[in-house]
């Protein structure tokens, strides 16, 4: 695809869940692109995606794809991250990475555009998106942390399976299916593909996303962990986190527990804090039994909070349900928002 005006861009991954919804992404926010370019691996070369009315065919991904590239959109997996984001850099480009691949790096900004959009000046070549669950949590964190501050984040999580792709998305259909036909269940990817055991994640619940580490937390975890102190630029805010993948198909849903450092402070703040805050919206009416859900959420490209509540023991400690559209604001979406904030502050 070639236009006269714009910028020379590349998705990698493009025939993935993300890589799509970041092909989506960019074509409703008409992001300036002079040329774009669709690559993946070898396997799915070839394939042929619409952009704009347009036929495009995906190419291969290997360092040359890179020249020439501006702003290039990772989300391929870490290992592909790992192997081509530096040559993409070598060769001019600004990479947007999607994977785990380069987070926690001292050298990479980690950004969500309505939390800490000024860090990304500092890049060398490489920008950081935060893990899905990580992005709706730290934007509904920031307005309450700059105004009042915070002390310690407990996190459960409910996520859905498009997390883990669109493989498990079938296994959840599949085993649905099986299920309401009173056959046996097959699970073959859900918790995690490389593990010994696999679970069955229709009708249940499963309390590992991602591999243990030596701690006893998992991986996923582990990111929200690690990824909330270094977004929120707070090495001593105390976070812990317990995730859990749910059968359904699309948006994250958060029960945060946060402990602020002003024990006068009522719901109402809090509540007025997030509804003027950039990229939230608040659906808080127990009266109405208004909240948000991961249905009502999916599709969307904000960060909906409810059931805003004040701890019953602890005067500084309030409950928050946070909900979004992990595919979109927890990935794609906040992409291209980094690739517009880029453009904005004329670093591209």
């Amino acid at each position: 695809m070639v236009n006269e005006q714009g910028y020379n861009v590349a998705v990698v991954g493009a025939t993935g869940a993300v890589g799509q919804k970041m092909l989506e992404t960019l074509e409703k926010k008409n992001f300036p692109i002079k040329n774009l370019k669709l690559l993946s691996s070898s396997r799915s070369a070839g394939k042929k995606i619409n952009y704009k009315g347009e036929e495009l065919v995906v190419e291969e991904a290997t360092p040359e794809s890179f020249a020439g590239v501006q702003i290039a959109l990772f989300s391929a997996g870490g290992s592909v991250s790992k192997s081509l984001a530096h040559e993409a850099v070598t060769r001019g480009a600004i990479v947007i990475d999607n994977t785990s691949a380069f987070r926690m790096d001292e050298n990479v900004p980690l950004v969500v555009p309505e939390v800490n959009e000024e860090d990304i000046a500092t890049h060398n070549g490489i920008i950081a998106n935060p893990n899905c669950s990580t992005i709706q949590m730290v934007a509904a964190l920031k307005p309450i942390q700059a105004a009042f501050g915070i002390s310690r984040v407990i996190v459960s999580t409910y996520q859905a399976v498009s997390g883990a792709g669109n493989s498990a998305a079938d296994e959840l259909r599949e085993q649905s299916q099986a299920f309401l036909n009173g056959e046996e269940l097959k699970p073959e990817l859900l918790p995690v593909k490389g593990e010994k055991k696999h679970y069955p994640i229709a009708f249940n619940a499963l309390p590992q996303i991602d591999v243990f580490q030596e701690n006893g937390y998992t991986f996923e975890e582990m990111k929200m962990i690690n990824e909330t102190k270094k977004i929120l630029h707070t090495k001593e805010l105390h976070v812990a986190a317990t995730c859990v993948r749910l059968p359904f198909f699309t948006s994250h849903a958060e029960s945060i527990y946060v402990e602020v450092e002003d024990e006068n402070l009522q719901v109402s703040d809090i509540q007025k804090i997030l509804s003027n805050a950039e990229g939230i919206i608040l659906e808080d009416d127990p009266s109405n039994q208004s909240y948000p859900t991961p249905l009502s959420a999916a599709g969307k490209s904000e960060v909906f909070v409810g059931r805003v509540r004040k701890d019953l023991d602890n005067p500084k400690g309030f409950h928050l349900w946070v909900v979004s559209d992990n595919l979109l604001k927890g990935a794609a979406w906040n992409s291209v928002q980094i690739a517009e904030s880029l453009v904005k502050k004329n670093l591209v």
